[in-house]
């Protein structure tokens, strides 16, 4: 059998073999295979990308926002072109439904239809008189080389959270897409490419803890954004900030969902299978907790359970019926597995154990099927760690306070929702709970490309986050003039 092709790097405008010798393998989680090899490249070769971006840095700075949109706008429509091979890419390396992969990469063009409107983005403002004959004004100006570290779970989408916003603004970029997925990364730089990206205006590297420490550290980054697990995401911040650079680095979640008695069934069940189960639990936004307030349980715990055994588990590459794909890889399963022990060992109640799932036709891939703890507690394990997977752990309390108060005492803050038809208790909880993202009556409130990817707490590290005005502003700096012009000629 042939040993699967390992990917190539892009720098300074040019497809490269990398010269790492050490490999990571991609599996197709759907049968297990191997389906690729992603080269893990050291200092040097990062280095190289970095320096092909700082050289092509002052003259796409000088082009013209128009221009720098005009590329944006043929990679948008490349986009679509090629909108159902990326989707396709997506399951194949990654492991989700077709259908939430197309919608991965439709958040994902949003976004760059977001960064199309630069000319506007990048308007600053003025005043005139400011005082007596003199005038104020502001404009925005690029930073320099940005970089992104994007995770496996979205390999499209994440990087497109900062790549089109970073260049419209003027910026140049170096991407590392996680070392699980570079398919999906490659095949959107290669549309990018095709779009009239300049040479070295964007690059793309492979590589591990050595690759990332030297696009935290180099002297000619300027930005990092990075998304991954809370303690990656803290090291990011640390690290890169230590060393004078400007950081957006979200990290993970465990996001609380809480049911009133008065919220409808069927609509609340299919939000909370969605949340829970969605892309095999693993992003960011999954509710991973849900609190069933007062009686809430008595409606809603045993509907839920049966959904959860009904849903199809299967190989998303060829079985369109599938509802939920497998996880990443085999390693994370076992850890999967062995977070499920850990919970049992604690006391919770085993409702659905999603290890039962038996998969036909795919005895190899990576299948963990939607799993139910109920009485869960919040000083146990699966209560208080991510487990990114479809692992959803239920909780009772007395009534509203008390599920906000576990929602707050989380550590984290990435997203909250409450299911209910009461608008008091809505607001209520709005105005209460400790998260960046809120959903009422919506599972994943997870923001259009036009807000912010708001978390709070340990789910975000930094000041300025992904998407909106807020991506605008992070990957430029404001130049402030005052005028003052003595008008000798006495005009008027």
């Amino acid at each position: 059998m042939p040993q699967p092709e390992t990917v190539p790097v892009f720098i300074g405008g040019e497809w490269q073999a990398s010269s790492a010798t050490d490999t990571s393998p991609v599996y197709n989680p759907s049968d297990g295979t191997q389906i690729a090899a992603t080269p893990m490249g050291d200092a040097t070769e990062v280095g190289r990308a970095i320096e092909a971006a700082h050289a092509a840095f002052p003259e796409w700075a000088e082009t013209p926002a128009v221009d720098r949109a005009r590329v944006l706008f043929a990679f948008k429509q490349l986009l679509e072109d090629h909108f159902e091979e990326l989707s396709q890419i997506v399951t194949r390396e990654h492991g989700k439904t077709l259908e939430e992969s197309r919608g991965s990469v439709r958040r994902g063009i949003e976004v760059v239809e977001f960064a199309c409107g630069a000319p506007s983005l990048l308007m600053g403002e003025s005043l005139e008189n400011i005082a007596r004959g003199i005038d104020c004004d502001t404009i925005r100006q690029p930073l320099g080389v940005s970089v992104a570290i994007s995770p496996f779970n979205f390999p499209v989408m994440v990087p497109l959270w900062t790549l089109p916003v970073a260049i419209a603004c003027g910026n140049t970029f170096v991407l590392k897409p996680s070392e699980k997925v570079p398919l999906s990364a490659i095949r959107m730089i290669e549309l990018l490419e095709e779009a009239g990206c300049p040479k070295g205006v964007v690059n793309l590297v492979h590589g591990g803890k050595g690759a990332v420490d030297t696009l935290l550290t180099h002297p000619d980054v300027r930005t990092v954004s990075f998304v991954g697990s809370t303690p990656i995401a803290k090291y990011v911040y640390e690290t890169a900030t230590r060393a004078g650079k400007r950081v957006q680095s979200a990290g993970g979640a465990k996001n609380y969902m809480i049911v009133l008695p008065d919220a409808d069934v069927d609509s609340t069940i299919d939000a909370v299978m969605g949340s829970a189960y969605g892309c095999a639990g693993e992003r960011c936004m999954a509710g991973s907790v849900l609190v069933c307030a007062e009686d809430a349980g008595s409606r809603f715990l045993d509907p839920l359970s049966d959904a959860a055994r009904k849903m199809r588990v299967g190989p998303t590459d060829r079985d369109p019926d599938s509802q939920m794909g497998a996880v990443v890889t085999r390693q994370h399963l076992e850890s999967l597995h062995a977070s499920i022990e850990e919970g049992l060992r604690e006391g919770a109640e085993l409702f659905v154990d999603g290890r039962d799932v038996k998969v036909e036709g795919a005895p190899d891939g990576f299948y963990l099927g939607p799993t139910v703890f109920d009485k869960v507690q919040p000083n146990m394990s699966i209560a208080r760690n991510e487990l990114f997977g479809p692992v959803l752990s239920v909780m009772h309390t007395d009534d509203l306070q008390g599920a906000v108060e576990r929602c707050n005492n989380s550590g984290f803050g990435n997203a909250a929702v409450l299911f209910t038809s009461s608008g008091a208790a809505a607001r209520t909880f709005r105005h209460h709970v400790n998260a960046g993202m809120v959903g009422i009556n919506v599972g994943v409130p997870a923001p259009m490309a036009f807000f912010p990817f708001s978390g709070w707490n340990n789910s975000f590290f930094g000041d300025l986050h992904v998407q909106g005005h807020e991506g605008v502003s992070f990957f430029t700096r404001q130049k402030v003039t005052i005028n003052r012009w003595i008008d000798t000629k006495r005009y008027f």
